[in-house]
């Protein structure tokens, strides 16, 4: 049986996730590990979702060659409420045709229908695959390998990552027909609904992929962060940065906490285009928030100044002391207080970035800033194919 939970997505609600118990748990590593080694060789080459040795990158890179060989029409396919809708006689009958073993078959069922337990209460599951449990990718690339290979027999030029897929065609009115024939056929062969209202059609510039887009430079068509993952960084260091939140917290964990989600979001999305959206909007805006939350900490404006006159030192600064004490003991709020240029020259980038170790009490230390220019610069391993 399953325990339940939710996983919150990015639209507002929530999708359901079955924990299984650690007996089940290990029994579906053993039978995903033999599924696994079955379908591996039979899965097609576009699809990269839960599979060994393939990537998210990956799948951004294929469908950048697609658009470089002329292929700029793009099919957005959207499968409403995928994992939940799997029909459990159709899967069957799907795995019956290389598992042709009762016992195996009648285990797995089991598990598609264990139900879950929500707030004590049992819920018997008539259909879908249950997110949470190890044999739940298998299962979905096994049970979308029948649309894989109704593209290929098509010719069509896809790229599918788990029920996340795009279809390129080169001219509008064959990319029409596509999105209408392939949608009839998931429902009528899968028995899955795809969205009418986010499945569409659309140039590359304004579709959207595992996070990313696309745009055409000199050296033909690239990616780059969507403008919704720009949004969800941003608020992720928002809520991260809330002046009386982030003031109540040692700095070592408002600083390892932010390292964290910088080196996150930049590690994804390192292969798209995006120095300038790091180096003249994110990376000094974050900073900007950090300095006001370092100063509210101070408090004080004697502290404030203070310490200000101690960074000077440390930073071997000619700043006038004048200038510091005016900006110590400002009537300004927080938030202007900190956009000064005496606070950016003397909390920048480089102090920001320095490690500072106090060996009497390790919660005054904290690590570095992460600047994530830099770290895009040092990863930058751009896709063009």
């Amino acid at each position: 049986m399953n325990n339940s939970g939710y996983i919150p997505k990015s639209d507002g609600r929530h999708r359901p996730l079955g924990i299984p118990t650690v007996i089940d748990r290990v029994v579906q590593q053993s039978a995903a590990q033999v599924l696994s080694r079955v379908y591996e060789p039979l899965f097609s080459d576009s699809s990269y979702g839960f599979r060994p040795n393939r990537s998210c990158h990956m799948a951004i890179a294929k469908a950048l060659g697609y658009l470089n060989e002329g292929y700029e029409w793009v099919v957005d396919f959207d499968i409403e409420k995928y994992f939940d809708t799997v029909n459990h006689d159709k899967l069957i009958s799907i795995l019956r045709e290389q598992v042709n073993d009762s016992a195996t078959l009648h285990l797995i069922r089991s598990f598609l229908r264990a139900g879950v337990m929500e707030e004590g209460l049992v819920h018997a599951t008539d259909e879908g695959v249950p997110q949470g449990g190890c044999i739940s990718p298998i299962l979905s690339n096994i049970y979308l390998d029948k649309l894989d290979k109704e593209l290929e027999s098509r010719g069509l030029r896809f790229v599918r990552y788990a029920d996340d897929f795009d279809i390129f065609v080169k001219s509008e009115m064959a990319a029409d027909r596509v999105m209408a024939s392939v949608s009839r056929w998931l429902e009528s062969k899968l028995r899955l609904k795809v969205s009418a209202s986010k499945t569409k059609v659309v140039r590359p510039t304004k579709s959207s992929f595992l996070g990313f887009t696309f745009w055409k430079g000199s050296n033909g068509w690239q990616c780059k962060p969507t403008d919704k993952a720009k949004k969800k960084l941003e608020s992720k260091v928002k809520q991260l940065l809330l002046r009386k939140r982030a003031s109540a917290q040692p700095l070592s964990f408002v600083f390892t906490r932010l390292n964290q989600i910088i080196r996150g979001w930049v590690n994804y999305y390192h292969i798209g285009s995006m120095a300038t959206y790091l180096r003249d909007k994110f990376s000094p805006w974050m900073r900007h928030k950090v300095r006001v939350v370092i100063v509210k900490q101070w408090k004080k404006c004697g502290i404030i100044y203070k310490n200000l006159l101690r960074l000077k030192r440390i930073t071997n600064s000619n700043i006038d002391d004048t200038l510091i004490y005016q900006a110590a003991m400002t009537r300004l709020g927080w938030y202007r207080q900190c956009g000064q240029s005496v606070f950016n020259y003397l909390l920048s980038p480089q102090v920001l970035a320095m490690p500072k170790v106090n060996r009497t009490d390790k919660r005054k230390s904290r690590p570095g800033l992460v600047d994530p220019y830099s770290l895009y610069q040092n990863l930058r391993t751009p896709i063009c194919m």
